[in-house]
């Protein structure tokens, strides 16, 4: 077992969950790491074809993410976890016409887990504590962002070129949410 190995399951055992609602600075931490080895296997898979740039659309990313507004981290974290959790969703499609590595996207669906298991007991307390938030509104608009990348994977029956596509897009969405974990701060 590596020394990095043993330090992050030490890590693990040092911090409970209840702890972890507590320290952002660990939790920053542990989202920037498993967001960097997202967009390392993601950049592993195969590039985009010429003829696949014909079929790209422009998907609306939410007018909030583009702005250079100032998140809460509350705020961050509900739109973090819903990200996570909706790109979970598109990699379990069918992504067989691809020729896509199983064990480089069993990988993402491992690092999204666990990123998810990192924030869910803490965007549930949020979600208890707080009213309306700017994040609940997020939220709202990125289920339609996330619904339109579906439909558009649908429309094209999954094809290897809706998937180059959903890649990308993918890509742009981890550098959004390296973005968010600025928030992340004690």
């Amino acid at each position: 077992m590596t020394y990095r190995c043993l330090f992050r399951i030490a890590l693990l055992l040092c911090f409970s969950t209840t702890a972890l609602s507590t320290s952002y600075s660990l939790l920053r931490f542990q989202q920037r790491r498993s967001i960097n080895v997202c967009q390392k296997l993601l950049r592993q898979l195969p590039s985009t074809p010429q003829h696949c740039l014909e079929v790209r659309m422009h998907f609306q990313v939410p007018e909030e993410m583009k702005k250079a507004q100032k998140f809460r981290k509350e705020d961050a974290i509900l739109v973090l976890y819903e990200m996570l959790q909706q790109i979970f969703g598109i990699l379990t499609k069918d992504f067989s016409s691809t020729g896509w590595s199983e064990t480089i996207i069993e990988g993402l669906l491992v690092e999204l887990h666990g990123q998810m298991n990192h924030l869910e007991p803490i965007q549930k307390e949020i979600m208890q504590k707080e009213n309306f938030t700017i994040g609940d509104s997020i939220v709202l608009h990125l289920k339609n962002y996330y619904f339109n990348l579906g439909q558009y994977l649908k429309s094209m029956e999954h094809n290897s070129c809706a998937w180059t596509i959903m890649k990308a897009e993918m890509l742009r969405n981890f550098s959004v949410l390296k973005r968010l974990t600025d928030y992340l701060l004690d």
